[in-house]
């Protein structure tokens, strides 16, 4: 059994669908795609072949992590979530103390994570310094350009 993540049920169905496409529409074209390969005569130097047999096993292995994935989910309780602490699925303002921007991310699992939404892994240096935090509390996050010194400046459920 692999490692259990927590998930909205928005990013479980998300997970679905993507399953679902993957298996009724990207398998059977690569199976097409193959047929064709062995149509066309001596699979032994096929390159359509090869090409299309090594897009299968890519595809086959994606299905199975995302099985694996949607197995291991555990949808969140959103109801249950409160603002007085930095948590999973938050939206917390920050102020950078350096250079005074100020940035806003909403804490997701791993496999909801999207940067250009504003969303940020729960494994990811910023959040797992939040985690746990107040409005007002100060934190340094060691990043990969270095340490930075932030302010919580709010907490919210958006």
């Amino acid at each position: 059994m692999g490692k259990v993540t927590f998930i909205t049920q928005e990013g479980l169905n998300n997970l679905k669908e993507e399953l679902a496409h993957l298996m009724n529409v990207e398998r059977p074209a690569i199976s097409k795609q193959i047929g064709e390969a062995i149509e066309k005569g001596d699979i032994s130097e096929n390159a359509e072949y090869d090409a299309a047999k090594d897009a299968q096993g890519m595809l086959e292995a994606k299905i199975a992590l995302l099985r694996e994935k949607i197995a291991n989910a555990r949808i969140i309780d959103e109801s249950k979530i409160d603002t007085s602490t930095v948590q999973i699925l938050n939206t917390v303002t920050i102020k950078n103390m350096k250079n005074n921007a100020i940035m806003k991310y909403t804490i997701v699992s791993e496999h909801e994570a999207d940067v250009k939404s504003g969303k940020i892994s729960i494994q990811t240096p910023i959040a797992k310094g939040l985690l746990g935090k107040k409005v007002g509390d100060s934190v340094e996050i060691k990043v990969p350009s270095g340490v930075i010194p932030f302010e919580i400046v709010d907490i919210t459920m958006e």
